[in-house]
């Protein structure tokens, strides 16, 4: 699907998806069988040595506690239960977990809450989409395992004539805490300062409230994730459509407490693991994000 190296399915009857249920409902859905993902889940199987360098007190309860925002589809969001965490980020996470002989607790988290979570005691990894950057590596210790950019998505026919170049005096929706709040406050500074109209910048607690502000026409466009934005318009029914092009690749990495060093030696080598007996891109694959595969996981690159 992607034609350049890249970067969450709305799930309806939950609290968080609510909004966007609302706005798309009535224009039909693909059957699941359809949707990027559907299938048996791709497994692992444990190795040895790798299971071996996992701290004592993390692989005393058979499991890691995981931290995620799941409301990012494709890559974490609850299945129709409303409880079950599934996308292209938690079955990769539990395969690694599978490869170090344990299994991946999901717990449902605020994104901005995930880090110190982590750095808590409370998660023993975040597994949200994170992009790595200085700040955040400054907090934890980052495992690299994928790489993507930030597009962008309007209503269908781009009504508002958004522009990435000059959205000045245009509403814009953005899930709060991410790198694209950064993006979309630098480019309103960029307006201000040449005497325009700044940019409105309506930030969400959820990645699916963001798409329904623009599905329903209440923002003129929003700032995601590739996989996200391509993901929401797929899933719009014609009502959304991607604007330009992704831009400004970079990795997504799992978060492991400071003091975790080993642990964190240990997640990355069987990520390294999974990608070279092939699990790691099949799982990729199967959730039509393959093109964001990198092959040699970093801890803080």
């Amino acid at each position: 699907m992607f034609n350049l190296r890249g970067r969450r399915r709305a799930v309806l009857g939950v609290a968080g998806a609510a909004l966007l249920a609302l706005s798309v409902a009535g224009c039909g859905e693909k059957e699941a069988t359809e949707q990027p993902g559907a299938g048996p889940s791709v497994t692992a199987d444990a190795d040895a040595s790798l299971a071996a360098k996992v701290p004592d007190a993390i692989k005393a309860d058979g499991k890691i506690v995981v931290g995620s925002d799941t409301s990012y589809a494709p890559a974490e969001f609850l299945d129709t239960d409303g409880k079950t965490a599934i996308g292209f980020d938690v079955e990769l996470f539990k395969a690694v977990a599978a490869k170090l002989g344990l299994e991946a607790e999901f717990v449902s988290a605020d994104f901005g809450a995930i880090i110190t979570g982590v750095s808590s005691g409370k998660y023993e990894v975040g597994v949200s989409s994170f992009t790595i950057n200085e700040e955040r590596k400054a907090q934890a210790n980052m495992v690299s395992y994928y790489q993507v950019g930030t597009q962008w998505v309007t209503k269908k026919g781009n009504p508002a004539g958004v522009s990435i170049d000059d959205a000045c005096g245009k509403k814009i929706a953005v899930q709060r805490d991410t790198v694209q709040v950064e993006d979309i406050e630098k480019r309103s500074k960029a307006c201000t300062d040449a005497g325009k109209p700044e940019i409105t910048i309506e930030q969400f607690p959820g990645q699916d409230a963001a798409t329904a502000a623009v599905v329903s026409g209440k923002d003129d466009a929003m700032l995601a994730d590739y996989p996200v934005g391509v993901y929401a318009v797929t899933q719009s029914n014609g009502q959304l459509e991607l604007l330009d092009k992704m831009y400004e690749a970079a990795p997504y990495g799992y978060v492991v407490a400071k003091d975790q060093s080993a642990f964190a030696e240990a997640i990355r080598d069987a990520t390294k693991a999974l990608i070279d007996d092939g699990t790691y891109q099949a799982i990729l694959d199967k959730w039509e994000v393959g093109d964001g595969a990198i092959t040699d996981p970093a801890i803080n690159p």
